[in-house]
């Protein structure tokens, strides 16, 4: 081999290694953040690319005012709510929200909106906002990088604070935990039968106590009557050797199954020839 292609295969070896080389780990200019925070039962996070102020002049510089902004840097920021909420005195829908704002010399319009896919405001079309506030700017303590947080945070409320540089924008968000709370408490009132109900079934498909599963469909059916806990009873009734109460409990399960599809398909033919099999055996 010649000194040349010697030469030539020592190159491309040696680029070889540096292309596989991994370049080094260094800070982000603008680092990722996440804030969390319940209020009540809602769980909020605000997702963002914090930038540094780096001795700029950030307010009608950097960050023009009057003109749509991204609001932090690189991808869009993004609130999460799990619950409905109101944003300043807007309702809002559970989900995942771009935050963008319309910085001002003494107040700020501060909008959520439903393309997540927005490049910097490239994009952004205003038809999908979902809530667009106006709040007054205030003083803050020097902050070198742009941050949001939760603050006054109650079971009812907090706020939405952004801070960079030596200003603060707040906005009010409301949540109705009193009414999440009632609605579950209503529900769980309302599946009470279930457990009961599940007990009893049990009971009977496994050759369990007949005297025991009855009442615990006994409780389940004062709890909330449906054709389920009725028409297990009526099983057990029959097998307990009480076709008259059974054909009853039958019956009752019957018309309560009426505007239910599953029983309709599925379970309504069995409850008749049942019902026609007890008479038969009680005459």
């Amino acid at each position: 081999m010649s000194a040349r292609s010697v030469c030539l295969v020592f190159a491309a070896a040696l680029s070889s290694t540096i292309a596989l080389a991994q370049a080094p780990e260094i800070p982000a200019p603008s680092p990722k953040a996440k804030v969390d925070q319940r209020v009540g039962l809602t769980d909020f996070s605000i997702e963002y690319s914090s930038p540094g102020v780096k001795g700029r002049k950030i307010w009608g510089g950097l960050v023009p005012l009057g003109e749509l902004w991204r609001t932090g840097a690189n991808a869009s920021t993004k609130l999460t709510a799990s619950r409905d909420f109101t944003f300043g005195d807007k309702a809002v829908p559970a989900g995942t929200y771009s935050v963008l704002t319309i910085p001002g010399a003494s107040s700020w319009t501060v909008i959520l909106n439903k393309n997540l896919g927005l490049a910097a405001t490239n994009g952004y079309d205003q038809k999908d906002d979902v809530a667009r506030v106006d709040v007054p700017s205030a003083t803050a303590g020097p902050r070198e990088r742009l941050t949001f947080l939760f603050s006054d945070t109650t079971d009812e409320a907090t706020r939405l604070d952004l801070e960079w540089e030596s200003l603060r924008v707040s906005v009010p968000i409301k949540v109705d935990t009193k009414a999440q709370v009632r609605a579950g408490i209503d529900k769980s009132l309302g599946d009470a039968w279930r457990p009961h109900f599940a007990a009893g079934r049990y009971l009977y498909d496994s050759g369990g106590d007949l005297d025991t599963a009855l009442q615990y469909l006994d409780t389940s059916i004062g709890i909330k009557p449906t054709w389920w806990n009725n028409w297990i009873r009526a099983q057990v009734l029959a097998k307990k050797g009480r076709p008259a109460d059974a054909i009853a409990a039958a019956q009752k399960a019957l018309e309560l199954g009426k505007g239910d599809d599953t029983f309709q398909n599925s379970f309504k033919a069995d409850v008749e020839k049942a019902v026609a099999d007890w008479k038969k055996a009680k005459s």
